[in-house]
């Protein structure tokens, strides 16, 4: 891939970070709101995102998609397929609040391509496991196409955990 995750996360968190603030400063930065502890300080995170870093971030995003799209183009390949987390589904109390499952969904997120997600199997424990299919921008009568023959030619979709019924 022609950019890290890692810094597609970064300029995701200084854009969603700025917006969010944008739209609900005022409710987090009132401690009498009862507002999910963990949810309170990523948002107040962009209170100190300066208007320049924010659109420096808005540049970096246009620049990282132009360079996707280019290097998809070049290798003539219509669908990346990736896992859609980095590990299978957990209880959400075990859930890390400090960071996010979002590293092979947010990426896409941030160069505004489409993605589909589809069930593609359970760990030995039986927890779901999940396959993303991503295609350019606006295209997702591809992903939808390639999710389809995925469910035709496996039996993943119509998988229960165990406990689940079914």
């Amino acid at each position: 891939m022609p950019i890290a995750f890692a810094d597609a996360t970064a300029a995701t968190g200084r854009i969603i970070g700025s917006e969010a603030y944008r739209l609900t400063g005022a409710l987090v930065d009132d401690a009498a709101l009862p507002i999910d502890p963990a949810v309170r300080p990523r948002i107040q995170l962009g209170r100190d995102i300066r208007a320049h870093e924010y659109l420096a971030a808005l540049a970096e995003r246009d620049r990282m998609k132009a360079d996707f799209i280019a290097a998809l183009d070049r290798g003539g390949i219509d669908a990346l397929l990736t896992p859609t987390t980095q590990t299978a589904a957990i209880p959400c109390e075990q859930v890390d609040q400090s960071t996010t499952p979002a590293h092979f969904t947010r990426v896409f997120n941030l160069l505004e391509m489409c993605a589909l997600a589809l069930p593609d199997g359970f760990t030995a424990a039986g927890l779901p496991l999940s396959l993303q299919v991503v295609c350019r921008p606006y295209d997702e009568a591809v992903a939808l196409r390639i999710g389809w023959a995925y469910q035709q030619a496996t039996e993943w979709h119509t998988g229960r955990p165990p406990g689940f019924g079914g």
